[in-house]
């Protein structure tokens, strides 16, 4: 999904006098700001009378039984009808709650849906039947809870235009689908039930069974009739009857989840941004070092309405994070911000920023009105300062000289300069080295090797005695410098490997042009430096504890110790985020684009070769191609 304000990347601007022709954005009212307390107030309240119902429902003992009257029409099945369908509406007001306080248009509609059948319900269909039949007795109406009710439906009417935010369309299809889905597996599992297991009176059809069935799923009783005592039968229909609700209730509360949820379009980059960026990163790409991981192919675009600045973002968990700086003219930044943010309310998204520098920091606050945080350090090697001599280079010196006594050898290239068969041999190798098939990284990863227009990338690669033993890969940062994408290396190769492969790319940096390397980045850097100096406060100690508790999951100890052995200059990164309260959302999305929280997922080509029925398969083809010729 690519969004694009204005000209978009139609119009690429040249020319250095051109940055002086972007306009000055003057933004609009920031929908995000609009009477907050409307979608707060209006999710608390369906919250609270959501509770209702299902008291209600749950525990009629506590409230006079409204709808009463029915059982002289039918006994028992539409008074129970009633209490299913309070435990229905509550949970469902529960869910759309969530929806409410983020201005989700859908969840609005809905609310205002089960406001009005709950009405009717409990105050309006006991009336109607006390005038068409006089024995039946005058319900009692909780007037408490119909005010409530009714002082809702008109303030969400009222104010109907703060409730703005869109959903996904794909996700109207996939909750249709998951619907018929379980409807199918609840109806199997019922038939189930009263084939198998149920003591049924005769021989019913299975029109009769099916009936029965369906009506259970929506809190009737059905045309079948258990066999057995008294109380059996009756454990029998309470059983079946519990089941079936349960199913139902499942069935509808996971559809309308997945109806609900935030929307997460699948991120591609297309072709026509991808040039644009090139072209904008060609001139301005100096700037920031995480530029060119704004090639990801699981990124989507936002423009300036000049189309001379752009944001390359994901959407995960509701959260619409970007990554680094924005693309472009800085001073065309503020344009590329500002649609950003209206894209993120538009779809009720929390926007964030990982790892963005200073400048970009400075930016999206004043524009967005947001909070910045000191996320870590990236580390910047420049070229013309490095040396292996002097104490504090001792330990890089020393793996260094071990790795070549050992017979490694690097070799270090663009990757348009390496022929394509040896490239793929080479991610080939690399690619069995992996532990893990998940590809970690986001803001400072570009999720591919020798991509089709990924010629200035810089390959780095370390064999011994003509065994490829490890790799680098680095991405171009501007016109002279470089960022580290990817270490990959063999584990049975030999410690310091890649402080040997880092320092020959140093050498060799003024044959391919580059002053400056972009090494990791060291997460909460800081914290970690002073947390372990004299005289450092209990908290800043506590804190770094914390650190290299986490550090057995996440590598935040040994990536500082890693690139502190260079001696390098810290640059500080920022993580951006609206407020407090949207800090856990937004580090969940974060660990989830890096990949270091990933979700379960079945493998079926995995599991299929584990089994053996691809080796079947390849033996059934190749008997197919030899039965003609045996013919």
């Amino acid at each position: 999904m690519t969004h694009k304000s204005g000209p978009g990347p139609a119009e690429p601007v040249t020319g250095e006098d051109d940055r002086h022709a972007e306009p000055v954005v003057v933004r609009g009212t920031d929908l995000r700001q609009q009477l907050r307390w409307v979608p707060l107030t209006a999710g608390l309240a369906a919250l609270i009378i959501g509770l209702g119902y299902i008291a209600e429902g749950l525990l009629p003992a506590l409230y006079h039984r409204r709808l009463r009257g029915l059982s002289y029409i039918a006994p028992g099945t539409l008074a129970n009808l009633t209490r299913t369908t309070d435990v229905i509406i509550g949970l469902l007001l529960l869910m759309l709650s969530h929806g409410l306080r983020r201005r989700k248009r859908r969840a609005w509609a809905a609310v205002m849906a089960l406001l009005a059948v709950g009405l009717i319900i409990h105050a309006g269909v006991g009336v109607v039947l006390h005038h068409l039949y006089p024995d039946i007795p005058l319900p009692r109406v909780h007037w408490t809870e119909v005010v409530v009710s009714v002082a809702l439906l008109v303030a969400l009417y009222a104010f109907r235009r703060q409730f703005y935010a869109v959903g996904d369309r794909r996700s109207r299809w996939r909750a249709l689908w998951v619907l018929g889905s379980l409807l199918a597996a609840d109806i199997i599992i019922g038939l189930t039930y009263l084939s198998f297991i149920a003591k049924l009176r005769g021989t019913p059809r299975f029109e009769d069974r099916l009936q029965t069935v369906v009506q259970n799923l929506a809190g009737f009783t059905g045309p079948i009739q258990f066999a057995g005592s008294p109380h059996f039968v009756e454990t029998q229909l309470d059983h079946f009857g519990f089941l079936m609700g349960g199913l139902g209730l499942f069935t509808l509360v996971v559809a309308l989840f997945i109806l609900l949820r935030p929307a997460e379009p699948a991120g591609r980059l297309r072709a026509a941004d991808a040039e644009h960026i090139r072209k904008l990163l060609d001139r301005h790409g100096d700037q920031d070092s995480l530029g060119y991981f704004a090639l990801r192919d699981d990124k989507s675009i936002v423009w300036s309405p000049t189309g001379k600045a752009c944001i390359g973002y994901r959407v995960l968990s509701g959260v619409m994070l970007a990554s680094g700086d924005p693309i472009g003219d800085p001073e065309a930044w503020p344009g590329a911000i500002h649609t950003f943010l209206d894209e993120a309310a538009r779809h009720a998204w929390v926007p964030a920023v990982i790892g963005c520098g200073e400048l970009g920091a400075e930016i999206w606050c004043r524009e967005g009105n947001l909070t910045a945080l000191e996320l870590g350090d990236e580390a910047v090697v420049t070229v013309a300062d490095f040396t292996l001599q002097g104490r504090a280079m001792r330990n890089v010196r020393q793996m260094v000289s071990r790795v070549c006594r050992q017979g490694y050898a690097a070799e270090i290239r663009r990757v348009a300069d390496i022929p394509t068969p040896e490239i793929q041999k080479m991610i080939r190798q690399a690619d069995s080295w992996r532990g893990n098939p998940t590809e970690r990284g986001f803001s400072m990863a570009l999720g591919r090797v020798a991509g089709e227009e990924d010629g200035r990338c810089v390959i780095a690669t370390a064999t011994q005695d003509g065994v490829l033993r490890a790799m680098l890969h680095f991405v171009p940062w501007g016109s002279d410098g470089l960022s580290l994408d990817l270490m990959r290396r063999d584990r049975s190769a030999a410690p310091g490997l890649n402080d040997f492969m880092i320092v020959e790319v140093i050498k060799a940096a003024n044959d391919l042009g580059v002053k400056r390397i972009s090494l990791n980045f060291a997460v909460f850097r800081a914290a970690l430096e002073r947390g372990e100096r004299i005289g450092a406060g209990p908290v800043l100690r506590a804190w770094r504890r914390i650190l290299l508790f986490l550090s057995r999951w996440f590598q935040i100890e040994s990536l500082y110790k890693f690139n502190a052995k260079f001696c390098p200059e810290w640059v500080p990164r920022f993580v951006i985020f609206p407020n407090t309260r949207d800090a856990p959302r937004i580090g969940f999305a974060a660990l989830e684009a890096e990949a270091f929280l990933v979700w379960p997922t079945i493998e079926i080509r995995r599991i299929w070769r584990n089994l053996g029925f691809d080796r079947f398969r390849r033996r059934l083809r190749l008997a197919v191609k030899r039965a003609p010729a045996r013919r």
